[in-house]
């Protein structure tokens, strides 16, 4: 298996789906969620442990009344 690429299996964000084309992809690895332009998809992409990954998110939910 030495030498084999990993193939992440991307998914695009639920709140990319508006008409503006601003589309946002992300892929779960390990420990790794990493985040990429889907309009780009050859240039680099960045990546976060999942638990910054999961901070993140909480902080944008909006606070429940």
């Amino acid at each position: 298996m030495g030498g084999q690429k990993i193939r992440p299996l991307w998914r695009r964000s639920t709140f990319s789906q508006g008409g503006e084309g601003n589309c946002v992809e992300v892929a779960f690895l390990h420990r790794e969620v990493w985040v990429r332009d889907s309009h780009a998809p050859d240039r680099p992409t960045i990546s976060f442990p999942r638990r910054t990954w999961h901070a993140f998110l909480t902080e944008l939910k909006p606070p429940t009344a």
